[in-house]
């Protein structure tokens, strides 16, 4: 679609996404009366505008604007998830720009003459947030020449005891750290301490044949860790590969309302489709108030910010006001590492990213524009789509939404959005399974990631490694890749004519 086009529709959605709905027929069947930041006629609306589409002959209306009024329409390339919304205002632009200058901002260690960025670990993973989520961009395993800055092992062991098991359950932990070494491997370190070892992967291959006679290899992970330096892991510790997510979209993201997301769940699959997706819960950092879990991969964070903060504890070593935790990931069996001086600037705040740092981290992070959509009435795309649809991929890949009108900022407020998730928790069988609990989700269940700016991962990153830990390294392989609850729409992808497979895989990479 030429850009002015785009430019055009782009300028129409600033008035807001009721130049939309309020266009549209009023038919369909009353909404949930859950959805209390609407209006009943609204509501009546916005079930209209989000229903699942049956004509697969041309493109939806406002389709391309995947992300709503703030959808960037600048051209792609290296920066495409590096965008700020274009519906935030002159304002906001700047204080997007000043966290555009945190999230890239190297952490050093302390005592530093820099004493506004020191603080760094003692033990880490990356000295800046830009370092795992290079460009704003997916994470990839260690292959080749990378590094593993952009992909970690997340540890932890099962409870053992019934009070453990019921801590878990009342969402005062989501697990249990390894004792020695913490919530996840550490694999740098500031001067005077070693580091504590270094993620090893070796991949098996087996060949999956698809209807038509093509064969694709998959390739399972084994993960262990080498150079363990300070001692054994506990024995009943598990190790969880998590490469970092893509960063566009998540204030549209914290906007959807959670009747509509809690509408989708089915635990007990009371329909019979053999979809049971299951809302997470999660407490809030600041409040500790139970809330819904949409953000991580197993939707283990309910808002921006507290990803944000985890990320700065669990990640750099950096403390900030919602996760006061100097040292970082140090635990008590690390006596070095918790005698190493922190960053904490008297002057600044009691902590080494005071606010207004995570504030404005946050914002950043809320606002990086989703990119449009290309190619959406290309034939291919189209019966690409009609096939994503058939195979039941909409089933947990939820296509649209209509954000809260109360959102925190305009910017998030009442736009049509096309994240492709339905941000639940699903079994996904026993290939993807990696055996460890977090809060609400098993050791087989995943949050669905959203699909939005999954056709932009090479241009922007340089690679097509997909999935929580990237053994996928390609679409094909990914949707090959699912089992459990998503087996069936697999298998029905698998059976598909070659020509069928490329379509799908066309439109996924239109998105």
């Amino acid at each position: 679609m030429p850009g002015s086009l785009l430019r055009a529709m782009t300028r129409a959605l600033l008035t807001g996404f009721c130049a939309i709905v309020l266009t549209a027929p009023v038919t369909g069947e009353e909404a949930s009366p859950q959805r209390t930041d609407l209006s009943a006629k609204d509501l009546k609306r916005v079930l209209k505008v989000t229903e699942p589409t049956t004509d697969f002959s041309m493109p939806e209306q406002f389709e391309p604007m995947q992300g709503g009024a703030g959808t960037s329409t600048q051209p792609i390339n290296g920066d495409a998830f590096s965008h700020s919304s274009a519906n935030i205002t002159f304002a906001e632009e700047e204080t997007f720009k000043l966290g555009n200058a945190l999230f890239r901002k190297f952490w050093v260690s302390s005592p530093s003459s820099t004493q506004a960025s020191d603080g760094l670990g003692p033990l880490f993973n990356a000295r800046a947030c830009q370092n795992c989520h290079l460009k704003d961009g997916r994470g990839r395993p260690p292959e080749g020449n990378a590094d593993a800055t952009s992909m970690f092992l997340r540890l932890a062991r099962p409870a053992r005891t019934e009070d453990e098991r019921q801590a878990v359950a009342d969402l005062k932990v989501v697990n249990f750290p390894d004792t020695t070494y913490g919530a996840q491997l550490q694999d740098m370190a500031v001067p005077g301490i070693a580091a504590e070892g270094r993620m090893v992967i070796t991949y098996t291959e087996a060949p999956v044949t698809l209807a038509g006679g093509e064969t694709v290899m998959l390739r399972r992970p084994a993960y262990r860790i080498a150079d363990l330096n300070y001692g054994p892991l506990e024995a009943d510790t598990t190790l969880s590969p998590r490469i970092a997510n893509q960063m566009p979209g998540l204030g549209l993201i914290e906007a959807i309302a959670d009747a509509d997301i809690l509408a989708k769940a089915d635990p007990d699959d009371s329909d019979g489709d053999g979809i049971s997706g299951r809302a997470a819960r999660a407490r809030d950092h600041r409040t500790g108030e139970m809330t819904l879990g949409r953000f991580g991969w197993k939707a283990q964070n309910a808002s921006v910010r507290d990803q944000s903060s985890s990320a700065f504890a669990g990640d750099i070593g950096i403390s900030t006001p919602d996760a006061p935790r100097h040292y970082g990931d140090c635990t008590e069996a690390q006596e070095k590492c918790r005698s190493m001086p922190n960053g904490v600037q008297a002057r600044l705040g009691d902590t080494e990213a005071p606010d207004p740092v995570l504030d404005l981290v946050t914002f950043y992070s809320e606002n990086l524009a989703v990119p449009a959509r290309r190619n959406v009435g290309d034939a291919a795309v189209l019966k690409g789509k009609s096939l994503f649809y058939g195979a039941g991929c909409t089933s947990c890949h939820t296509p649209k939404y209509v954000t809260r009108r109360d959102a925190a900022n305009k910017a998030q407020s009442f736009q049509l959005i096309w994240p492709y998730s339905d941000f639940l928790l699903h079994d996904m069988g026993d290939g993807l399974a990696d055996g460890q609990q977090v809060g609400d989700a098993s050791g087989r269940e995943w949050r669905t990631p959203p699909l939005w700016g999954i056709g932009l991962t090479e241009a922007v990153n340089g690679h097509t490694f997909f999935l929580h830990d990237g053994r996928a390294r390609n679409l094909t392989e990914a949707i090959l890749w699912h089992g459990g609850e998503a087996e069936p729409a697999r298998d029905r992808f698998a059976s598909l004519t070659p020509e069928e497979r490329k379509a799908l895989v066309t439109f996924l990479e239109s998105l």
